[in-house]
Parts: C-alpha cells; structure tokens; sequence
C-alpha cells in the first residue's frame, strides 16, 4: 500500500509513514513529560507512557529525564522503577527490550540493542546505576543483582583479515546469559559468548571471558573460580535418638 504525502509528491511507503508518526508522538511525549519534577511528574509519565511503549505494566515508577528511544519496542511489566537519567533503546526496526515484573534501574543506566536483537530482564533484578547492557542478546535472569559501573557487550570484531580497514571488520555476536539469582560486583565486565550460572557471585572488577558454572565465586582478570556456594548444612541435634527433640521439652 502506498500513500501520498500531496498530490506533487513522490509515494511515500505506509509503514513509514506510520513509523514517522510514530516517531513524532514520541518526541513529543518525551519533551513535555520526561522532565516534570517529583512525584506529579511520575505520576504523568506512567499515564501518558502508555501511548508510546508496546506494554507497560501497573505502578511503573519512571524518574525524571529518562529516554526511551524507538519506544514501540520496549515492554515493562509492573512495579518496575526506572532511576533518573536512564536510557532506553532499540537502534533496529524489530529489536525489542523488555524490562518484566519488580525490576528496577538506578540512575544512569543505558540500555541498547540493535539489529533484530533482545534484551530480557527478569523479574526482581536490580541494575546498579553507571551500568551499560549492549549487544544484540543479552538475558539477565530473575533475583539478580547487577552493581554499579558494570558493563555487559555482545560486539566483538573478526580483526584478522588486514584487507578491511579496522572500520570495516565484520561485527560478530554469540549473545550473553545471566541464570537466576547471579551478584555481579561493582565495576564487573561480561564479554560475549559468556553464561554465569545460576547463583555465581562475580567480584567487583572482573572481567568474565569463559563460562562461570552454578553456584560458583569468581574472581579476577580474567575471572576464574575460586570457590563454590554450598548449601547451609543443618545444624546437628544434641539429642539422643529416640529422645523428644529439646525445643519440645
């Protein structure tokens, strides 16, 4: 379908057509609203946000002077709290972002994807502010914790063929993936290519190249592991056998 701008114009394509409408409906939010103070200004953006996102959830709490950029594909589930000075986005026609249930982002987070790619936080996960997610797929797990000035990139570059200018090197990505319940300290680096495992602890300053497994404390540069998280063992009885327990008595 082809529509005309004017009867002395070239035929303009529908889709772009709606997608620069779209475009304008989302600066135009963002400029009145992004910057409204205190708790009046949260309370319009969660309203009129609504318009421009592909989902928003209930009790969304967005801080001032936060950016989202290509709006339509970024979904929030409820209760999530984005800080100030975050931003939002999706560089690629169906790149999507998706931020689920109790999430929350300091000030200063920046997220983006590109291309067809997908950024997935879980639920209950905290980004710690100063923090960068990058790249093309990146899954973050739920109950994560993720401190702050931590960076996470899919990019990296074929740089062995010297017949491309160091410009032009093909970018290549495998993605990343954060399971469940993972601590990342301040200032931890993720490449790409890498899983942590469910319920690692990476301490402040790593920068993780390999596969960390579950439960597993890594440290370093690179990070290696060090140690594993063991469950608590229970504590033993001082009772004889056949004897009523002693809270009991």
């Amino acid at each position: 379908m082809i529509k005309r701008s004017d009867r002395n114009s070239p035929p303009v394509p529908a889709d772009r057509l709606n997608a620069s409408r779209s475009n304008w409906k989302e600066a135009l939010l963002l400029a009145l609203c992004k910057n409204l103070p205190l708790s009046i200004g949260r309370k319009i953006r969660a309203i009129t946000y609504r318009a421009i996102l592909a989902e928003m959830g209930q009790s969304v709490q967005i801080e001032n002077d936060v950016d989202l950029i290509h709006a339509s594909g970024i979904r929030f589930g409820s209760q999530i709290k984005i800080g100030q000075n975050a931003r939002i986005q999706c560089c690629g026609d169906n790149s999507t972002i998706h931020i689920q249930n109790n999430a929350s982002l300091d000030r200063s987070v920046e997220i983006t994807t590109h291309g067809s790619g997908k950024i997935t936080i879980g639920e209950q996960t905290y980004i710690g502010p100063y923090t960068c997610l990058s790249g093309d797929f990146i899954q973050i797990g739920h109950s994560c914790l993720i401190a702050s000035h931590s960076s996470l990139y899919t990019e990296h570059y074929t740089a062995g063929d010297r017949s491309y200018s160091s410009q032009d090197q093909a970018s290549r990505y495998k993605g990343i993936v954060i399971e469940d319940d993972c601590w990342l300290g301040s200032g931890v680096r993720v490449v790409d290519g890498v899983t942590i495992g469910k319920g690692s602890v990476i301490g402040a300053g790593a920068i993780v190249t390999t596969d960390i497994p579950p439960y597993s404390i890594a440290v370093g540069v690179p990070a290696k592991v060090v140690s594993q998280r063991t469950a608590k063992a229970a504590k033993p009885s001082t009772d004889e056998p056949g004897q009523e327990p002693t809270s009991n008595r």
